[in-house]
C-alpha cells in the first residue's frame, strides 16, 4: 500500500511515539488507500448523484423542531423541502437516500427502481446492519418520501435556458417495506417488492445529467454529511471549471448558502469547517484542486477529474 505512510501522517495521532492507530482511523487509512489506488487504476466503484442535492445540500443537523420549511440557494436556483408534520425535514445521513435512489435510477436504466429490502442501503453504504441504523434507515426513508421537495428557478427567464423549467417534485410513487405504519388506513402489499417511482422531471434530469461519483468516498464520510456535501460539490465543480475560479463563502451566491450549514452562523466558524473538510477530502483526492484565497473570502476551485473509471462520463451540460 504506497499510500499508507502518506495518508497516516495527515491524520493527527494522540501518541507520536505510540503508531498503533485507533480503530476509526485505521479504517480511514485503509478507506482512503483503497480509494486513490482504484482512482490509479481507473476501476472505480461509482455511484450516481443528481444536480439539485448536489448544488443544494440537505440540512446537516437535525432542524429545531416544528422547523418544516427549509430552503437552499445557489445563484437562482432554488431547492425548497416542507417536511411532513409527523416526522420532520430530512437531515444527515438521510441525504444518502436520494444518492442511492439516483443511483438505483441510473443501473436499472428505469424511472420506477426495484429492490428487495430496505437493508440494501445499508450494504450499499457499507452501513452496520444492527437495529440502531436499520432503524434510523426506516426514519431517514420517511423525512425524505413524506417531505414535498421541489427544485427551480425563482424566476422564469429564458437568459439559462439549461435551467429554464418550472418547479418540479422528485417522486410519485413509494410502496416500501415500512408502508403499513404511513397507509393504516389501508392494506400495503410488499411480497412483490419495494418501488419507487420518480417523477417524469426528475428522471429527465438524471438521464440527462448523472453525476458519478466514488462510492468508496461516498462510505468513507456517511458520518460526515458536510464534508460529504463538499466532495460531491467539487466533484461537479471541478469538472466544470474551465479555469481557476473562486467562488465567495458567503452571499446569495456563497458556499454558506448552498450547504446545509444552519449551525456555523459566524463567518469564522463556517471557514473553520470548511478547512477541515478540504483536508478530509484531500486525504481522498490529494490533487483536488481547492483552496481558500489568502483573505478567506473565497474558495478557488480548478478543472480537474475526480472520476477516472472507462465507464464514467459526465453528460453533456453536467
Amino acid at each position: 500500500m504506497q499510500h499508507v505512510g502518506s495518508i497516516a501522517r495527515q491524520l493527527p495521532i494522540a501518541d507520536e511515539f505510540d503508531f498503533k492507530l485507533c480503530k476509526h482511523k485505521r479504517k480511514r487509512i485503509e478507506s482512503c488507500e483503497l480509494v486513490r489506488e482504484q482512482r490509479d487504476e481507473q476501476r472505480q466503484d461509482l455511484a450516481f448523484h443528481s444536480r439539485p442535492f448536489v448544488l443544494c445540500g440537505l440540512p446537516i443537523r437535525r432542524p429545531e423542531t416544528g422547523t418544516l420549511k427549509y430552503t437552499r440557494r445557489n445563484g437562482r436556483l432554488v431547492l425548497e423541502i416542507v417536511g411532513h408534520p409527523d416526522f420532520g425535514l430530512p437531515f444527515g445521513q438521510d441525504r444518502l437516500v436520494p444518492l442511492w435512489v439516483a443511483t438505483l435510477a441510473v443501473r436499472q436504466k428505469s424511472r420506477t427502481i426495484l429492490f428487495r429490502s430496505g437493508a440494501e442501503i445499508l450494504e450499499e453504504f457499507d452501513l452496520p446492519g444492527d437495529g440502531p441504523h436499520y432503524r434510523r434507515l426506516v426514519d431517514g426513508f420517511k423525512r425524505t418520501f413524506t417531505s414535498t421537495i421541489y427544485f427551480g428557478t425563482q424566476t422564469d427567464t429564458t437568459r439559462n435556458q439549461l435551467w429554464d423549467y418550472r418547479r418540479f417534485h422528485f417522486f410519485d410513487r413509494l410502496k416500501v417495506w415500512y408502508a403499513k405504519e404511513l397507509f393504516s388506513d389501508r392494506e400495503v402489499d410488499s411480497e412483490q417488492g419495494n418501488v419507487i417511482s420518480l417523477s417524469e422531471s426528475f428522471w429527465q434530469e438524471i438521464q440527462a445529467h448523472p453525476i458519478p461519483v466514488d462510492l468508496n468516498v461516498v462510505r468513507g464520510l456517511t458520518n460526515n454529511a458536510g464534508c460529504l456535501d463538499l466532495y460531491l460539490w467539487l466533484v461537479w465543480r471541478c469538472f466544470s471549471a474551465k479555469r481557476t475560479e473562486s467562488i465567495p463563502l458567503f452571499g446569495a451566491f456563497g458556499l454558506a448558502a448552498q450547504f446545509g450549514v444552519f449551525e456555523y452562523t459566524r463567518d469564522r466558524n463556517f471557514r473553520k469547517r470548511l478547512k477541515e473538510w478540504l483536508h478530509t477530502v484531500s486525504l481522498y483526492w490529494p490533487e483536488c484542486p481547492a483552496n481558500l484565497s489568502e483573505d478567506g473570502s473565497g474558495l478557488l476551485v480548478g478543472p480537474a477529474r475526480a472520476i477516472c473509471s472507462a465507464d464514467a462520463s459526465f453528460r453533456k451540460g453536467a
